[in-house]
């Protein structure tokens, strides 16, 4: 049989980190394990199983000896705040009340949610409850994820689907997806998509690049010098470097100086007599 395994626990400790961070005895080990199994289930349940619907698609846990840091990363951070930060207090106090420790949280931003394995599972799981055809979403998807730049994607659909009575599995794949490379970032996401016929599981891989070639193309980014902002609507940007500016006009140094304006000539003479010329040097 085939030895499946996850791509996330494959790196895990080698080319990813750990999403639980933190030492502990060995009195006290599976109590914050089973605590931080705890914290993630109620933060899935209350934010991505019914509104506001923030799409959280990692929950990362720090722990020191007087708190518990929480991480979340979402696709939209400001349902996650709420107004004046009230929804994220909320949140704050029930993770108290539910480890009896003090607790911090943390929202980082997805910038691309495309790229993001859970959420792309979480999309198709949401249209597969409306009926959706399965082939039309998954095509869908793989497009929208080729389109934001990944490298490959896979997704498969396991389930009573359409509503038949046998259960089947669909796949499709665009690209490449190297799931026994190491240095390959490959991410995975799994959703349970509950139907009135049934349970569809979802699981999709997305290749994202090398890991070497991500650090390198954000140290680039982060190097590049910042694009110079313009002086308003329709302004013009000057060059005095030496080089043509925009448009092909001439830098500030190289434009000829405006010519300087003649000197007015004496009046004619009365009665059109030429003007008597200016003694020029004695001979010698």
């Amino acid at each position: 049989m085939g030895q499946k395994v996850s791509p996330t626990g494959f790196r895990t400790g080698i080319t990813i980190g750990w999403k639980s961070r933190w030492f502990a005895s060995k009195s006290n080990y599976g109590e914050f394990l089973v605590e931080d199994a705890k914290v993630r289930r109620f933060i899935d349940d209350r934010l991505n199983r019914r509104p506001p619907y923030a799409a959280v698609s990692e929950i990362q846990i720090e722990r020191t000896r007087e708190e518990v840091k929480v991480f979340l990363r979402t696709a939209r951070p400001g349902l996650v705040i709420g107004p004046k930060g009230a929804e994220v207090d909320k949140l704050r106090g029930a993770l108290e009340d539910l480890t009896d420790r003090r607790v911090s949280i943390n929202i980082l931003e997805i910038k691309n949610p495309d790229l993001e394995a859970q959420l792309v599972a979480e999309g198709i799981a949401e249209q597969l409850k409306r009926r959706s055809s399965f082939r039309r979403t998954m095509k869908q998807r793989i497009e929208a994820t080729m389109q934001a730049g990944a490298k490959g994607v896979k997704i498969q659909i396991s389930g009573r689907l359409g509503g038949s009575e046998m259960s089947r599995s669909e796949t499709q794949l665009k690209g490449s997806i190297p799931l026994q490379t190491l240095e390959a970032d490959v991410d995975y996401g799994f959703v349970h998509c509950r139907t009135n016929y049934g349970v569809i599981g979802v699981k999709v891989w997305i290749f994202r690049g090398m890991f070497a070639e991500l650090r390198r193309e954000a140290e680039q980014a982060a190097a590049a010098p910042s694009r110079p902002a313009y002086g308003g609507r329709g302004a013009r940007r000057r060059r005095d470097d030496g080089r043509p500016g925009p448009g092909g006009r001439p830098a500030a140094a190289e434009r000829a100086p405006a010519p300087e304006p003649a000197a007015p000539s004496p009046p004619p003479a009365v009665g059109g007599a030429a003007p008597p010329a200016e003694p020029g040097p004695a001979a010698s």
